[in-house]
């Protein structure tokens, strides 16, 4: 094995295992929401709206797990603070976002709805912090490679 194949940092692999369960448990609940949920709920009157605060769940959890495995990949290339503050907030919008979502579609109380945003939010912020580590990164490389 290469030392290039042997060297890694645990951060990175905690970011990459992060990722992935994100991502399996997002396949896993969207796949009960098609094929479980919908028996469940049944024609009840709000059974659609539910159902659609599912599907915004999942499609928003697995869209996130990718973007922690996107964390991963750039923090193995260059670890920064923006990105472990990205990682952390994608995870924290991914459970309060979603988690709001899932817990009102199994029949949570609605004030959960309130709190959704804030989910949301963190989501914003993990995308912010994303672009300013690769901005940071872009400034500083370009300033490097200037003739003094």
């Amino acid at each position: 094995m290469s030392e290039s194949a042997t060297r890694t940092d645990p951060r990175v692999d905690r970011w990459i295992a992060t990722a992935a369960l994100l991502g399996f448990s997002a396949v896993a609940l969207g796949a009960f929401g098609a094929h479980g949920l919908r028996s469940i709920l049944g024609e009840g009157a709000d059974a659609a709206e539910r159902l659609g605060w599912w599907e915004t769940a999942a499609r928003y959890h697995l869209a996130h797990a990718l973007a922690v495995g996107l964390v991963a990949w750039a923090s193995d290339r260059r670890p920064s603070r923006a990105l472990t503050v990205s990682g952390v907030a994608f995870v924290q919008g991914v459970c309060v976002f979603a988690g709001t979502l899932y817990a009102m579609a199994l029949g949570g109380p609605r004030w959960l709805g309130a709190i959704t945003p804030i989910g949301g939010v963190s989501l914003l912020v993990g995308w912010g912090a994303l672009a300013w580590s690769a901005l940071a990164w872009s400034a500083l490389a370009s300033s490097r490679s200037r003739p003094s």
